[in-house]
């Protein structure tokens, strides 16, 4: 099963990462200023991931493939790393919708 580990960055700034059951990073968020923020980010993926119309398939300018994933206000919410190959990406895409509606969530100390 998935989990969300939420984590202070070195500006003060809250972010969480998606893993998959094997530890493997799946999605990162952006920076929130507050841990309320990130937490609220949190319950947007478990709600949004399901859907694959708010994945937003990406090729990056040096020819690789990633995905953001949206809101329903199309903000982003959450982006993976990079890819070498679409169906890679799309693998990365399955296993969001696949571990974020049902993952725990751990504070890093």
């Amino acid at each position: 099963m998935g989990k969300f580990v939420v984590s202070i960055r070195k500006n003060g700034e809250y972010q969480f990462n998606l893993k998959a059951g094997n530890g493997q990073i799946i999605l990162t968020s952006e920076g929130y200023t507050t841990e309320t923020g990130c937490m609220n980010g949190i319950e947007s993926v478990k709600k949004n991931a399901p859907d694959d119309d708010r994945f937003e398939r990406v090729v990056t300018t040096n020819g690789k493939f990633r995905f953001n994933l949206k809101a329903g206000n199309g903000q982003v919410i959450g982006t993976s790393e990079n890819y070498e190959s679409v169906a890679a990406r799309d693998n990365g895409i399955e296993s969001v919708k696949k571990n974020a509606p049902d993952a725990t969530v751990e504070k890093e100390e």
